[in-house]
């Protein structure tokens, strides 16, 4: 049996070994179906990352497409059913590294436009695709850097599908309406080394951040709301000591990071984290890293048209949540318009034996063109 349209291209692109931040052509597979539709090309290289801003059409509203051509590593090999850069069909499933994550949503993106165009070839407004090589990585070349160059020539972007997987059962069960916020803090509480027979002239760190550290922990930042959890934080990494018994130690380090709610600022944040060290007399030094700020997508002509899609493919509406981690979605909302999530089940993601259901990638494909008909069909 031949494969349809959208199997081929996820196969062609899964068979590519681009981990991040390489690309390995899949890009390239890409700008040749876009450029047959008179998408207008620009490659975006930024260091070691390759990007690709592709637009069709020139009035407004502007809709887009993202996503990553990147993978992560394969992992032990001897665990894979097959070779993970051979894509193949098991029972009903392909599997490969990117199957779900997300060169399978990369394929239903393609082929839903091509439909689109054939049936809609002078449709409203632009379709363009936004997509990068760096979103499994460090994410500082990618994305965020086609954002910032977009937004410098005031090319804003209105509607966004990003094709990250968010579905849980079945493809479309559940839709990323929004992302919490993510801040890190990098803290290092000071004291004075010395041996531990003599506690008097020592200063332990640990002994003195252990109560600021259990009173932050406690905080209730806020109650969440109706898409987002309450806020949560969590200590994943802590160091202190010179590794013998008889030291104490002079310094003692502790990461934090938070995920957080619309309710709340990063600045809200840092007030409250200071307040709380400083009223334990505490000499600290902290770094704060913003790892993405939260966005929210709570009503619109996009989300209204990926429930409706959504509806009309699977005969039921998806849920709309906000959990998990960060995407790029968080950059393109920093342009002010509608950004969603929806693409395949990401229940093997980052595993061995990644894969997606073949039903599901025609089902996503269906879903990406109904969308395009409702915001870009005349």
């Amino acid at each position: 049996m031949t494969d349809s349209a959208v199997l081929s291209l996820a196969k062609e692109l899964i068979g590519r070994p681009s981990v991040t931040p390489e690309d390995e052509g899949c890009q390239e597979l890409m700008i040749e179906r876009l450029e047959a539709l008179g998408f207008n090309i620009e490659r975006m290289v930024f260091e070691d990352t390759t990007n690709l801003w592709a637009r069709r059409g020139t009035e407004g509203p502007l809709f887009a497409f993202a996503g990553h051509t990147d993978v992560v590593p394969a992992g032990p090999l001897e665990k894979w059913k097959t070779p993970p850069f051979e894509p193949t069909i098991v029972d009903g499933y392909l599997l490969g590294r990117g199957a779900a994550d997300m060169k399978g949503s990369l394929a239903a993106m393609v082929v839903a436009t091509e439909r689109f165009i054939a049936e809609n070839p002078d449709h409203n407004g632009s379709l363009a695709f936004l997509i990068t090589s760096d979103e499994e990585g460090p994410f500082i070349n990618g994305t965020t850097r086609v954002v910032d160059t977009l937004m410098a020539r005031d090319e804003i972007i209105d509607m966004c599908i990003v094709g990250e997987p968010s579905s849980t059962d079945a493809v479309g069960d559940v839709v990323k309406n929004g992302r919490r916020g993510s801040l890190t803090g990098d803290v290092t509480f000071k004291g004075i080394q010395g041996h531990v027979a003599y506690p008097h002239l020592a200063k332990n760190p640990v002994h003195l951040a252990l109560p600021a550290l259990a009173e932050l922990t406690s905080v209730q930042w806020d109650e969440g709301n109706a898409y987002f959890p309450p806020t949560s934080l969590q200590i994943p990494n802590v160091a202190a000591g010179t590794g013998a018994s008889n030291v104490v130690p002079g310094e003692f380090h502790v990461q934090f990071n938070l995920r957080y709610s619309t309710e709340l600022t990063a600045q809200d944040i840092e007030t409250r984290t200071h307040a709380i060290f400083d009223a334990h007399g505490l000499d600290y030094d902290i770094k704060w890293t913003y790892n993405g700020l939260p966005f929210l997508t709570d009503a619109g002509s996009l989300l209204d048209a990926v429930v409706e899609a959504v509806d009309e493919v699977n005969s039921e509406k998806p849920q709309l949540l906000t959990t998990g981690g960060t995407s790029d979605g968080r950059f393109i909302a920093q342009m002010g318009g509608q950004v969603i999530e929806l693409g395949p089940v990401n229940a093997t993601i980052h595993k061995v034996n990644e894969c997606v259901k073949i039903d599901d990638l025609e089902k996503l494909t269906d879903m990406y063109q109904k969308v395009l008909e409702k915001v870009l069909a005349k």
